[in-house]
């Protein structure tokens, strides 16, 4: 069911927004609330001069995007993340993590606004856009870092991996002086045998 919104509403959009929502949610909730209109020609052709009236409702909401787009435009979020033994993150990065950790860095702002275009599955560094209002967006970088805890554990695994394959290296050593060893020994029992004969 389509329906025009005549508040903002933070899971859907904002005020003026032509949005899909279930027959049961805009019965039961929206139209009874005052939140939405219906989306029929005669309230879409209403909507319009409510709007008109609503400009300067419009306009505040804009220049509070505007704002938070300026403050998020150039930050850089950290995400800790462990990873498999395939190099790959277990999940993804999430817009609600990301929301998380910018309301970390006081800035506030809806994860259905985040946009994530190829899922974060990998670690690095990745563009990231937040659309707002309709022309008001801004990027910010996410670093996806690897869990200093499974960072130790894996530093500890590849220094015993080292250290078997140095035992090792060694143990072949030993083993093939004393195979020399050995067959110096046979050679010289074999000359002293023919020397006996003769």
């Amino acid at each position: 069911m389509r329906v025009i919104l005549t508040e903002r509403v933070k899971s859907l959009g904002n005020i003026g927004e032509l949005v899909n929502v279930s027959q049961g949610h805009a019965r039961n909730y929206l139209i009874p609330n005052k939140l939405a209109k219906l989306a029929d020609e005669g309230n879409e052709k209403q909507m319009a001069d409510y709007q008109k009236m609503l400009a300067k409702k419009v306009a505040e909401e804009r220049a509070e995007a505007e704002a938070a787009a300026k403050k998020l435009s150039g930050l850089t979020v950290t995400i800790v993340k462990k990873i498999g033994g395939n190099g790959r993150l277990f999940g993804t990065v999430t817009n609600s993590e990301l929301a998380k950790e910018l309301e970390k860095q006081d800035v506030v702002i809806e994860r259905r606004l985040i946009t994530i275009e190829t899922p974060i599955k990998t670690l690095g560094e990745f563009d990231i856009t937040a659309k707002f209002v309709k022309g008001v967006e801004a990027t910010f970088k996410v670093k996806v870092e690897l869990d200093p805890k499974q960072a130790e554990e894996i530093k500890k695994k590849q220094e015993a991996a080292a250290a078997r394959a140095a035992k090792k290296k060694e143990a072949k050593a030993e083993s093939g002086e004393d195979e020399a060893t050995a067959e110096v020994t046979e050679v010289t029992d074999e000359a002293t045998e023919t020397e006996t004969e003769a």
